[in-house]
């Protein structure tokens, strides 16, 4: 019997998690990484089974036929799950059109499901020398290098984004990021302010970040990518 997706929750109407469209939005279990400023840390752990069944999730899909436009799968990190794949080709035969949040973390699987998907939201956190400061991995700078040069040379349409933080990413730190990533041809960048909710790091919650980044800064970078967005409030 084919494993089924270990679902964590399930979102059944959102506009802002696949732009211009409306989506149901999958949250899948499991992520290796322990980021400071996670804001989804209950669906870190992956359990014997999912939250919720993978059968009920689409039968709930079901239901939003002709009422959203779109199914996204997001974590967690969803291409932890092997079957993610399935799961995405049973949500595309309803109709609807996928999108994919990742933090890029498994290339392998991410080249696997990029055919499947329609766009895909991804997460570059730093200068790929510089990621175990944030996920506690070694070498974990790695796959997020091969995950984006996947999704650059598939075409599929995308929106690269970055947390931002003065601890973390002082404003040189991001314009060096963002220069790196328009040379790798990125055509989407985002930078989403960190947000206190669900973070269990309290030195990133105490910290200033008035004035962060300079308006200068956010200048510089809007000028190197064809969109640029800068979210106050992050995701």
């Amino acid at each position: 019997m084919a494993r089924a997706l270990k679902v964590g929750g399930v979102t059944p109407f959102s506009a802002t998690d696949y732009p211009g469209k409306l989506a149901a939005v999958v949250f899948v279990q499991g992520c290796p990484w322990r980021c400071g400023y996670c804001h989804n840390p209950h669906l870190q752990a992956r359990t014997g089974d999912g939250a919720i069944a993978w059968s009920d999730v689409m039968a709930l899909l079901r239901r939003r036929v002709g009422l959203v436009d779109a199914v996204v799968f997001s974590g967690g990190e969803a291409c932890m799950d092997p079957a993610l794949a399935s799961a995405m080709q049973d949500a595309r035969a309803l109709g609807f059109d996928i999108g994919l949040h990742t933090a890029c973390i498994y290339p392998q699987r991410l080249r696997q499901v990029l055919p499947l998907v329609d766009w895909v939201g991804f997460d570059i956190k730093a200068a790929f020398n510089e990621y175990r400061a944030i996920t506690g991995i070694a070498n974990s700078g790695d796959p997020a290098r091969a995950c984006l040069d996947a999704i650059v040379a598939s075409g599929v349409a995308h929106e690269c984004r970055t947390t931002i933080h003065p601890a973390l990413l002082p404003d040189e730190a991001l314009l060096s990021l963002a220069a790196s990533l328009a040379e790798k041809g990125v055509t989407h960048y985002v930078l989403q302010q960190f947000r206190a909710e669900g973070c269990a790091n309290d030195a990133l919650v105490q910290s200033t970040t008035h004035g962060y980044p300079a308006a200068a800064t956010l200048a510089q970078i809007g000028a190197m990518f064809p969109r640029f967005t800068f979210r106050n409030e992050g995701r």
